[in-house]
């Protein structure tokens, strides 16, 4: 594996100064011995103007075979000859990325005694790669290194010269060049996206790499495009840690967002609000519809499930017939938004223990859920993918169990008389589907039926003659005290 670091300088400021930066002399060729071979760091040039270090990985297939790291990616059946003939010694992967934190560690750290104040500034500096595995290909290298100041220059690299017919392999050659980043900055895109790139590493990914991607990710990864992939792939897809990569990385962006910003959220969700309809907005009305059917049915101990950014929760505690009221949402992000709208932090401590915001998945059952009067889903089914809707039926309906569900979602057929949407559109692009009048009904009196509630359905919002209401409620009521069979819960 091979990859070149190039600097260009000044009489005041030589471009030999990268090996102050790097730790490295210029003069002299150095080895350092890794659990999978061998890296070197050597200089091709090492002049005033121009200056580049060179990072050499040799690669002990032998080696990684006998330390049980040379399964490869998804920790594929052993393979006789597979283990020691791959393309580990020759494109970068991860193994490069741990060599680049291991020799270069101090300058990834931006720390550099000698000559702080360049450690410090932007350098113009120029990154080679002649071979590095794209799953994605050279669109995909742009997406991530673009956004980061880097200018790109990527070429797939030709499965046969001598046979173009046969197309491209997953092969590329980089070179990235910029004026504008540290080299600090330079070197943490790369030990972060390289092996990205590759979407494998050599070695099991436990819970400390959520810390290691957090480090070398702080300053640009919160706001990067492509976040999401970027973090999945970095943790070999496991879906608990990169979710707890997702929620800190949230946080993180949060916590740079001041007050005045988050007004500016609420005054936009608030417009957004209030064009729904005139001269009431729709989602006023749903929320009066919605504490209607509680306030008829006694509820005082409420869960607002998918409460999202707070709206319904501010409304309930308001009313002192609600005694306690407990916020759901998967949404890290929405949270903090409902907690900071709600003003949690400077709420009294009579108001503050009526109100409690929960992070959770509507689509598993949360011991944490049952024993209260009333739930309300607003707006949060047709969001769901209709093949997870049985685990949220479940998941309310079968486990949670309270006295009186509140369920309100679109009725499609009103779209038509929205002007501002175009036909066959939904009215939110994260809609997965919206229901007519008959297939909202039919699903509720299935619902019903199965886990013991009674169903009657009531409209919010103006019930134009031809189709309808905008938004349609279905209020549900426990008849059945028994919970659903094992079968049914299995089924779910």
């Amino acid at each position: 594996m091979f990859l070149t670091v190039t600097t260009t300088g000044t009489p005041e400021h030589p471009a030999t100064d990268l090996g102050f930066l790097l730790h490295k002399h210029p003069g002299r060729a150095q080895a350092f011995s890794t659990s999978f071979g061998t890296a070197h760091v050597l200089y091709p040039e090492a002049e005033e103007q121009r200056c580049t270090a060179a990072l050499l990985l040799e690669v002990d297939p032998v080696a990684l075979v006998r330390r049980g790291k040379g399964k490869g990616r998804g920790g594929a059946p052993d393979a006789a000859l597979a283990q020691y003939v791959n393309d580990r010694p020759y494109a970068a992967s991860s193994l490069l990325a741990v060599a680049l934190r291991t020799v270069f560690s101090s300058a990834m750290r931006g720390v550099c005694k000698a000559r702080p104040e360049r450690a410090a500034r932007p350098l113009p500096l120029r990154v080679e790669i002649p071979a590095l595995p794209a799953r994605g290909g050279p669109g995909l290298v742009r997406r991530l290194f673009e956004p980061l100041g880097w200018t790109v220059a990527v070429d797939a690299v030709p499965l046969d010269t001598e046979f173009p017919e046969w197309g491209d392999s997953r092969y590329v050659r980089l070179v990235l060049e910029s004026g504008t980043l540290t080299l600090s900055d330079a070197l943490r895109h790369l030990y972060v996206l390289l092996p990205v790139l590759d979407d494998a590493k050599h070695y099991w990914v436990s819970p400390d790499e959520v810390d290691k991607l957090m480090r070398a990710g702080a300053g640009w990864l919160p706001g990067h495009p492509e976040q999401k992939l970027i973090t999945s792939r970095y943790l070999s897809r496991r879906w608990s840690l990169t979710r707890e990569a997702m929620d800190r990385l949230e946080l993180i962006r949060l916590a740079e967002t001041d007050d005045s910003e988050v007004e500016e959220i609420d005054n936009a969700v608030e417009a957004e609000a209030e064009q729904e309809a005139r001269p009431t907005p729709l989602a006023v009305r749903r929320r009066e519809a919605i504490l209607t059917a509680l306030r008829d049915h006694a509820a005082a101990r409420v869960l607002d499930l998918g409460c999202g950014e707070g709206h319904l929760v501010r409304e309930l505690l308001q009313e002192p017939r609600f005694t306690e009221i407990v916020g759901v949402d998967v949404s890290v992000r929405a949270l903090t938004i409902a907690s900071r709208r709600l003003k949690l932090d400077r709420m009294g401590e009579r108001q503050a223990a009526r109100v409690q915001l929960l992070q959770g998945s509507l689509a598993y059952t949360d011991k944490r859920l049952k024993g209260y009067d009333a739930a309300v889903l607003s707006e949060v089914v047709e969001h769901v993918d209709l093949p997870r809707l049985p685990a949220l039926e479940y998941a309310v309906f079968g486990s949670a169990r309270p006295r009186t569900v509140v369920v309100t979602t679109p009725n499609v057929e009103y779209n038509v008389r929205w002007d501002t949407l175009p036909a066959g559109h939904v009215r939110h692009r994260d809609h997965r589907f919206e229901w007519t009048r008959q297939e909202f009904r039919t699903w509720a009196g299935r619902v019903a039926e199965r886990h013991g509630y009674a169903v009657e359905f009531r409209p919010v919002g103006d019930d134009d003659p031809e189709v309808g209401p905008p938004t349609q409620l279905a209020l549900f009521t426990l008849t059945t005290p028994a919970t659903p069979t094992e079968k049914e819960a299995k089924a779910a």
